[in-house]
Order: structure tokens, then C-alpha cells, then sequence
């Protein structure tokens, strides 16, 4: 076996570049956590080269062992990063020394790929009401009916199934019609499981060295035992910060009598019993309805006999719903069971009162009483499911907050009585921070409110932008302060005749606005939340960061309530502990999209004054990028002009590409080595079997706010209309912050109102 040094110095002249002192050692830390050193956390700057620096020694570790390591990200940009351009041109690299080309695989839940016996009409149509309640024209012309042809159109044409090889994309409503859940497939017993896009993707990802996942994937894997990823004994999870709010989104879970409604509905003839799922609806309904928002200590007693209620009826549902032996298998009869499993799991669990779990009612406005479930910490179930039995290597650019891992650590299990080995690594950047990049406070604005931006706030944007000749990524706290910018700015940018535009988040899919936002150096985005994170625009069209306001938690989370109150009766302080490390996480994220290469210069600028005036401050500080700090804003708009006026040309924007059965892509898009890897038979090696249906349907987290599947499916018909996102936001009576959240993690976009759509 190779030396790691000769093998990471193979694989970064691979890839065109230079090691660095931080690269190098953190794949030594890499490699002697694999070895058995303990688990890592290891902060690598960006520019570090950290994806190779875990690459290397886990390929090493893959070769040497027969044993598979498994890479999970947070973002499908990251993802796409190691399949599409790390792993490719590493594994040229090392192929002479090791004897062999290292192969590799992208695994993703089943909800990302078509459904062959769906697209067969093997499933109830979950949309046939929308969809046959207009004429067949009509059908032919509408948004929905037309997304749905032309997903059968690729059907045909597509090797690998994967949604995200659909550019542009389609709407969630539209993909719904073709993709079952892993809780709805059929599983081996499906007719058509020769023709599963999902096992033939996994047939074709058959003995790979590393495996490149996302962390809700991993955590399911993990946590529910339904063991879709190959045994392994390394996992190296990247992204490393964001991992605590993933695992919370995969075990957050909800009731409403509309859920409960729904699945008797689906139940339907199948089950003599559902009629009484839909007394057990009302039931719950008259418990929820007069009962005030906010956290519930404990369940009320006539809560807990309605949620009793609902648990026995289900349970009745569910016998008659089970298959007799030597039944064919029936995909109505698995919907149905999906939806009253899914009632039936979260029932019994806000019944059990664990200890950790937070229950909460919220109001929404047209489904009415939302009760909500999710737990204050993880920590003990990422200790026991994640870092038991295998290396952990966490990595991210923000671990260390406030000058410490100890935040980090704490949040998954590290810290405290029974806690495994782990070291605290920090490697540094590349970049030279202070001479890249200014840190500015403007000191002299008003402090943040709740009624909008302040007059002096959006002038102080002007004259930034202005300076900056556009280039600026706008990062703010609320989609509402995001849009109210973007309007603003547009009037009075009128006067340049076009010449500097603005986009916002909700006009486009993010991966859209993203690209047009590096091509146009003369262009701004504005956002919120998806844009602190996953943007990588290196070069020229991203030279000045705005960020408006400290990103606190809202005051009335009841997760984050929670876990600060937990801390304080334990003697600690809960508003550093949970609130500032939050805003920190946060604020160093945000403000690591300004200096993505050696060459990038530019100005990360803070519109609240506490940034320099509040006792936390310093906490605050010690997390971002060492930049150079001022407060003087003639010096900094000077600056700015300067950068404008000998700024490079913006660099070339990759363009998306289709992809085949394991996941690389399937042709050239400018760079032969990812051709090369696409053809490159892969050898065979045992893989896990197909996974059995889950225990339980899970629910995502925003903002502490757990969505439903109704919530979610207002949010794809509000899309579908053109509803902007404030219209989406006091329809469900949310924070539109909540809103913009779950709307990026459905992949879906509020509009500009109601529009005309041009085929």
C-alpha cells in the first residue's frame, strides 16, 4: 500500500493543484482517527482543500480493507462537488499507485427517483381530483398536467431516474405523481422491481470504495435500522455544523384531524374500521381546536384520551389493512397503510412523553390545530447511532464557535459522562484573511427592528452597492427584509438604466439565481437562509456581502425555548448556549461566501451595530474569518470602488449535466476524466439489501415549526398559483423566515403573484 503522503500528492496535482499545510495535515489526523485514534472534529477553512484531505485516506482505508467509507454532506452542491469533479479525478490519480481505479457511488432516497411501476399506473393517483376535475384541453395546458408529460417524456430517456438530473425542474406536486415514498414502495414484492430506477441504481453502485450520501439519509440509516447503506467502519460527515438540525428534521413528527381524516380516506373500502379513524378525527378536533398555541408541559387528560383515541382506531385500521399470506401485492393497499402507520407512530409517541421530547400546538389557517413533537436534544441518540461502532470524522469550515468545539461537541454527544474519545482539530485557511478581506460594522445605523428596514438601513445598502458596481450577495434574517430590499433597491436603481440588477430568492430556483448571479458581475442577490450556506461564487461577481441583522433564533421557537431553559436550570446560560451559538453558526457562514479563493478580495458587511456594541460581541467575533475589522465607511466604500474598477472578468459557470446509474455523470461536460469515470466498469462486492418499509413516516423541522404533509402540499398549490412568499407566509400564518426554509428544502419557489406561463 502507497504512503498517504505519495497518494495525496498524487491526487492534488490530479485535480490542478498545490498542497497546503492545512490539506496535508489534516488527511494525517483523518488517517490516524481511521486507524483508531478516536473520532475527529476538524475545522478546515475554505481553500483548505478539506474534500481530499478525506478523500485520500478514506480511499486508502477503502482499498486496503475491502471495506466501503461513507461521505455525507449537507447540500446537494457539496455532493455534487465530490461525485462530479473530486472523486473522478482522484481516482485517475491514484489508479497507478494502488493498482487499481478507486470507484465510488451517489445513494439518495427513494423519494428522488422515479417510480417505474408508479409511471405504469401501478399507484393511486395522488393528484387524480386536480387533475380530472378539468377538460382534457385544459388538462393539456395547465402547469401541472403539462410537467407531468413531460416527466414521462424523460422517463423514457433517463438512465438513472434522478430528479436532479431534470433541468429545469418540476414542481413537488408534479414529482409526486411519478415518486413513492420509501414508506409507499412495494419493495421486492413490486411487479416491476427488474425495472426500479432505485435497484438498479443500487445493482450499479455495487462494490464502490466511497459511498457519497446526505446526512438525512445517513441519520435514517442510522436511527430506523433499516440499513440502506453497505456495513462501514469509517464515515466522514461533511458540513459538519449542520448536522444536528438534519437529525432533528428526520425524528420531528405531527398530528392534525386532517392527517387522521386523510388516512381513513385512504384506508378507505379496504378497512371496515376507518369510519371510526374519522369519529377519532373529531375527537381530536374538538380537544385541539380550543387549545391555546404554545408548548404543552403535559398532556391535558382529555388531549391524552383523544390521542388514545386516534392510536386504537389505527391500530384497528392497520390490522385489516395487513396483506393475507400469498396476497398479491397491492400499492393502494401500501398507500394506505403508509398514511395510518404514519398517524398510529406519531400518536404513541406524543402519548409516551419521553423525556427529551418537545410538544407544542401552533395554529394554521386552513388546516386549523397543528400538534407537534420534536426532541430538544439529539445528543444522546447521535452518540449511540452515529459515532458507536465506527470513525467519525466530522468536518466543516465553522465548527469552532466562539474560539472552541466545545458548542459543537456538546450538540452531538461528545461532551459529558460516557462520551467516546474525540480531538478538536483546527487547521486554518489558506487565505490571508486580513489582507482579502474588510469586516465592516456599520456602527452608525439604527438597531434592527420588527417594522422593516429602517430608512438609514437602505441607504447605507445603496451606497454600498453603488460602490461596489453591484457584486453583492444580500443575506438577510427574513424573506420579508430580502424582498422589501429588492423592491427598494430596483426604484432607486433605476436611474442606472440596467445597468446594476437585483434578484431575489423566490424568483427562481436557487440553483438558477445562483449561476446568473456568478455569469453578471453587475448583478446582486438577495436572500435568506438556502444563500448563507452552499454558495460558492470564487472570483469577481461576489465582492461585497451584506448581512442585516445578527440571525438570532425567533424569541417564540419552542425548540430553542426549550433547550435554553434546560441550560439554565442546570446552571448554565441558555442564551449563549443556544441562541448565540446559533447566531454565530449563522454569522460565520454567512459570512465564508466572500473569500472562496487566494485571489478574492472583497468586503463582508454587518448592517447591526451590535455586532460591536453588545456583551456577546466578542463570542460573535471570535467566529468568523480573521478579516480586518473597521467601523470607518468612507475607508471601506473607498475600497470597494477600487475593486470595482480592477476587478477581473467573472470566472466560467458550470452547467448542470445528466448522470448515470451510480450517479456519475453520464458524458462529457468539458472535462474527459469525468467521461472516463462514467464508462469505467465498477467491480462487485456485496451490497445492502433492498431496505424493508420504514417504521415510521418522519416530518421536516423549520425554524422549530414541524411541516405536514397537508402544510406541504398548501405550499406546492400556493406555488403553483404564483403566490409570493409574504402571501404564502399569512395564509399559514408562519414567519415567512419558516416558510422561505421549508420551501427550499421542498425545492420549490414563491412567485411574484399571479403570472402568465408561456409554453
Amino acid at each position: 500500500m502507497p504512503t498517504l503522503d505519495d497518494l495525496l500528492h498524487a491526487a492534488v496535482a490530479g485535480v490542478g493543484g498545490t498542497e497546503r499545510p492545512g490539506q496535508v495535515q489534516m488527511a494525517h489526523a483523518v488517517a490516524e482517527a481511521i486507524d483508531g485514534s478516536g473520532h475527529l472534529l476538524v475545522q478546515a477553512g475554505t481553500g483548505t482543500g478539506k474534500s481530499l484531505a478525506y478523500l485520500v485516506p478514506a480511499v486508502r482505508h477503502a482499498v486496503d480493507t475491502g471495506r466501503p467509507a461513507v461521505v455525507a454532506t449537507a447540500t446537494l452542491a457539496l455532493q455534487a462537488q465530490v461525485v462530479d469533479r473530486d472523486m473522478p479525478r482522484l481516482a485517475d490519480a491514484v489508479a497507478p499507485l494502488l493498482g487499481r481505479r478507486p470507484t465510488y457511488c451517489l445513494v439518495k432516497g427513494r423519494r428522488n427517483y422515479l417510480c417505474a411501476h408508479k409511471l405504469h399506473g401501478g399507484f393511486p393517483d395522488d393528484d387524480a381530483d386536480a387533475l380530472m376535475s378539468v377538460g382534457a384541453v385544459d388538462q393539456q395546458a395547465s402547469r401541472l398536467g403539462a410537467e407531468v408529460v413531460r416527466l414521462r417524456e424523460w422517463a423514457e430517456v433517463t438512465e438513472s431516474g434522478d430528479r436532479d438530473e431534470l433541468v429545469p425542474g418540476v414542481s413537488e406536486r408534479a414529482w409526486r405523481q411519478v415518486s413513492v415514498s420509501a414508506e409507499e414502495c412495494l419493495g421486492s414484492r413490486c411487479p416491476m422491481v427488474a425495472e426500479c430506477f432505485v435497484e438498479r441504481s443500487r445493482e450499479a453502485a455495487r462494490d464502490v470504495d466511497v459511498i457519497v450520501t446526505n446526512h438525512s439519509f445517513m441519520a435514517i440509516d442510522a436511527f430506523e435500522g433499516r440499513q440502506m447503506l453497505p456495513e462501514h467502519d469509517v464515515l466522514v460527515i461533511d458540513e459538519g455544523h449542520e448536522l444536528v438540525d438534519r437529525v432533528t428534521s428526520t425524528i420531528t413528527d405531527e398530528l392534525t384531524p386532517g392527517m387522521v381524516r386523510a388516512a381513513a380516506r385512504r384506508a378507505g373500502r379496504q378497512a371496515d374500521a376507518s369510519s371510526t379513524l374519522d369519529e377519532a378525527a373529531d375527537l381530536l378536533e374538538s380537544v385541539l381546536e380550543p387549545a391555546p398555541e404554545g408548548r404543552l408541559t403535559g398532556i391535558p387528560d382529555s388531549l391524552a384520551m383523544a390521542l388514545g383515541r386516534v392510536r386504537d382506531t389505527a391500530r384497528a385500521v392497520q390490522s385489516e389493512l395487513k396483506p393475507a399470506q400469498g396476497d398479491e401485492p397491492d400499492a393502494a393497499r401500501q398507500v394506505a397503510r403508509a398514511a395510518v402507520d404514519e398517524v398510529y407512530d406519531n400518536a404513541c409517541r406524543v402519548l409516551e412523553e419521553r423525556e427529551l421530547d418537545v410538544v407544542w400546538v401552533s395554529r394554521d389557517p386552513r388546516r386549523g390545530p397543528v400538534l407537534r413533537v420534536a426532541p430538544m436534544s439529539v445528543a444522546a441518540l447521535v452518540r449511540e447511532k452515529v459515532f458507536d461502532e465506527r470513525t467519525v470524522v466530522l468536518t466543516s469550515a465553522t465548527l469552532e464557535l466562539g474560539g472552541s468545539f466545545d458548542a459543537v461537541a456538546g450538540t452531538i454527544g461528545l461532551r459529558g459522562d460516557g462520551a467516546p474519545p474525540w480531538r478538536g482539530l483546527d487547521v486554518g485557511s489558506p487565505f490571508d484573511y486580513p489582507q482579502q478581506g474588510i469586516a465592516y460594522v456599520a456602527r452608525h445605523l439604527p438597531a434592527p427592528g420588527r417594522d422593516g428596514l429602517a430608512t438609514e438601513t437602505l441607504d447605507e445598502i445603496e451606497a454600498l452597492v453603488r460602490a461596489a458596481g453591484g457584486r453583492t450577495l444580500g443575506l438577510f434574517s427574513s424573506m420579508r427584509a430580502a424582498r422589501e430590499a429588492t423592491d427598494a433597491m430596483r426604484e432607486r436603481f433605476a436611474d442606472a438604466q440596467g445597468d446594476i440588477a437585483f434578484l431575489c430568492q423566490g424568483e427562481d430556483q436557487i440553483s438558477t439565481l445562483v449561476r446568473q448571479f456568478a455569469r453578471d458581475p453587475r448583478t446582486c442577490l438577495f436572500g435568506t437562509l438556502s444563500l448563507w450556506q452552499g454558495v460558492d461564487v470564487p472570483g469577481s461577481s461576489c465582492q461585497l456581502v451584506l448581512i442585516d441583522r445578527i440571525p438570532f433564533p425567533r424569541p417564540d421557537d419552542p425548540l430553542a425555548s426549550a433547550r435554553s431553559q434546560a441550560i439554565a436550570r442546570m446552571g448554565g446560560n441558555g442564551f449563549m448556549a443556544v441562541s448565540a451559538t446559533h447566531a454565530a453558526l449563522r454569522l460565520a457562514q454567512g459570512a465564508g461566501r466572500l473569500i472562496r479563493r487566494a485571489d478574492d478580495r472583497g468586503v463582508v458587511a454587518f448592517l447591526d451595530h451590535r455586532m460591536m456594541t453588545a456583551r456577546y460581541a466578542g463570542f460573535l467575533q471570535r467566529s468568523l474569518p480573521p478579516f480586518w475589522p473597521t467601523a470607518d465607511r468612507e475607508m471601506v466604500l473607498a475600497a470597494l470602488r477600487r475593486l470595482d474598477e480592477t476587478a477581473s472578468p467573472p470566472l466560467p459557470v458550470a452547467e448542470p449535466a445528466l448522470r448515470g446509474l451510480a450517479g456519475a455523470l453520464a458524458g462529457p461536460v468539458g472535462d474527459t476524466a469525468r467521461a472516463a469515470d462514467a464508462a469505467a466498469p465498477v467491480p462487485e462486492r456485496p451490497v445492502a439489501e433492498a431496505p424493508p418499509p420504514a417504521a415510521s413516516s418522519r416530518t421536516a423541522v423549520t425554524h422549530g415549526h414541524a411541516w405536514t404533509a397537508q402544510e406541504d402540499e398548501e405550499l406546492r398549490d400556493g406555488t403553483e398559483l404564483g403566490l409570493t412568499l409574504d402571501e404564502l407566509a399569512e395564509s399559514m400564518e408562519l414567519p415567512p423566515e419558516t416558510v422561505a426554509a421549508r420551501l427550499a428544502g421542498l425545492g420549490l419557489e414563491a412567485g411574484r403573484g399571479p403570472t402568465l406561463t408561456f409554453g
